[in-house]
């Protein structure tokens, strides 16, 4: 069973930074494009960034564009998201999604995603 499981979430002013995690199991990552995605109260869950499954291409969304990182490491089956100056407007739950996909096109619809993790909530404070 694929399962996907997100950590780092917390409390933290605004300019601070986290760093998100998600672990991956039930098969092998390498070849699955991930994710992520994020939700605040009251709203649809939103794309926040995409890696491919090498590495090699990477999309941001327009709000988090020059502030957050997504990355990988396929031999510990892990995605990450470094997120720096952090602004209020970013609290919500963030979750990790994934694909399988050996492509070096990355998507933003959360319908492209067939796997997901139980999200982890961010709350930064002004």
């Amino acid at each position: 069973q694929v399962q996907l499981v997100e950590s780092g979430g917390g409390l933290v002013q605004a300019g601070g930074s986290l760093r998100l995690s998600c672990a991956g199991s039930g098969r092998t990552f390498s070849n699955y494009a991930k994710a992520w995605f994020r939700q605040a109260p009251g709203r649809e869950r939103e794309f926040v960034a995409a890696i491919s499954w090498s590495g090699g291409s990477t999309y941001y969304a327009d709000s988090v564009k020059g502030r957050f990182t997504i990355s990988r490491d396929n031999a510990k089956n892990t995605v990450y998201l470094q997120m720096n100056s952090l602004k209020p407007e970013d609290t919500a739950v963030y979750y990790c999604a994934a694909r399988p996909s050996f492509s070096s096109r990355v998507v933003t619809g959360r319908e492209e995603y067939a796997h997901w993790g139980q999200g982890t909530q961010v709350t930064v404070s002004s």
